[in-house]
């Protein structure tokens, strides 16, 4: 019998955050590209120059620049509005969401003939723009890489009124996009059945975010009193309770938090950190190179994941979870739903309320069996979360399509 034929693709994907952004969405598509590029798929990925976190880079004015990463992978930044404050006002930041994917549109629609999938990840909801030009004009094959319920979280934390305008025109938007689209990707079982209750039919495949083993990955390096959160300090978690439960777990432990990365609410997290004389026991390190990252977790004992306590956040698993688990330490989350479940399944975390006392009762658990829960982190990830074997899923939806 002849061999089974080695299927190729030719695959765009379009991405808000690609490295050096410092991101869960930049981390999750450099993965996914880089392994799909090791398994005969050619693959572009268009991005605006680096942005995120934002007030960090320096503004580019040259129309595109093309990055070689290997043979079968080139990434391509499009030039865009970068908002030079770190908490941009409205105006920057929707200058930022929308004119990145309409030079996206207009290079897909030049180059159109280059590809025959394009993968477009969200949130934010414009980046989906090129492939419903693509789909509607072209008809080239079209995956949405559907990564959180934004819609929702933005109505909860009060960026968006339920009802207004705009949520009409983005569910409308959105309808659309999933009525058109050939496949939708999510990275958890809850995002998959939210949209089976709003109404979408489109074949949903779970393309969990993971880690990649090689990077991530115990460090010999001296344990420190340190816990530690890495990652976007934003609105949609709970580092405020987080730091006012190190006036007990600091103050009595001499433990100290460090808070690596940057995000709009790391001025807030500062001044709440100085009001309480806390900077001893809070130590805010900005962001480093991904490459830093396993190191500094490899120092620390527990890993911190906190969510605010809210419905519309039930569905999520920080991805730097994975990153925790694979470098050996246990995690502390908070929020429900999903983040319960990894939890229990993987013995490797614990989950408490959203205020200081609960969160400061399991730091101190956590502080006293870090090491055998940290090792059954590592289990669980090397078992489930390598991401090299979840983007062979991934490269099935594509030979499948």
């Amino acid at each position: 019998m002849p061999n089974d034929e080695i299927k190729t693709h030719d695959v765009l994907i379009v991405s808000q955050h690609f490295p050096p952004d410092k991101s869960g969405n930049s981390s999750r598509i450099y993965d996914i590209s880089n392994n799909l590029s090791k398994d005969n798929v050619n693959l572009t990925v268009l991005a605006p120059y680096p942005s995120f976190p934002h007030g960090i880079f320096r503004r580019r004015f040259k129309p595109h620049d093309v990055n070689n990463i290997n043979p079968k992978l080139k990434v391509i930044n499009l030039s865009s509005w970068q908002p030079g404050k770190e908490d941009p006002g409205f105006i920057s930041r929707t200058l930022y969401y929308i004119t990145f994917p309409l030079h996206a549109m207009l290079w897909a629609f030049v180059y159109s003939k280059s590809y025959s999938v394009i993968i477009t990840s969200s949130p934010p909801i414009f980046t989906v723009i090129p492939g419903l030009f693509l789909k509607l004009f072209f008809k080239k094959k079209w995956i949405i890489d559907y990564r959180d319920m934004w819609l929702e979280a933005a109505i909860s934390l009060g960026f968006l009124k339920k009802d207004s305008l705009t949520e009409k025109i983005s569910r409308k938007f959105l309808k659309i996009c999933f009525n058109r689209v050939d496949i939708v990707l999510v990275t958890t079982e809850g995002i998959k059945k939210k949209l089976k209750v709003q109404g979408v039919y489109k074949p949903i495949e779970i393309i969990p975010n993971g880690v990649d083993v090689d990077l991530f990955y115990p460090r010999s390096v001296l344990k420190k009193d340190q816990l530690i959160y890495s990652g976007n300090i934003g609105h949609a978690q709970d580092l405020e309770n987080c730091v006012l439960a190190m006036e007990e777990v600091g103050k009595k432990y001499g433990y100290k938090l460090l808070i690596v990365g940057d995000g709009d609410k790391r001025t807030d997290l500062e001044e709440l950190t100085r009001s309480r004389d806390l900077q001893k026991y809070v130590e805010f390190k900005g962001p480093v190179p991904r490459e830093e990252v396993p190191t500094l977790i490899s120092e620390s004992v527990v890993g911190l994941a906190p969510l605010k306590n809210l419905e519309s956040l039930d569905y999520a698993v920080p991805s730097k979870i994975y990153e925790y688990m694979a470098c050996e330490i246990p995690f502390l989350g908070c929020g429900t739903g999903e983040i319960e479940t990894l939890a229990k399944k993987s013995e490797a975390g614990v989950v408490a309320d959203n205020h200081p006392d609960s969160i400061a009762e399991a730091m101190i658990e956590l502080m006293k069996k870090w090491e055998k829960m940290g090792k059954n982190g590592s289990k669980h990830v090397k078992n489930c979360y390598r991401r090299e074997e979840i983007v062979k899923d991934l490269k099935s939806v594509l030979d499948n399509m």
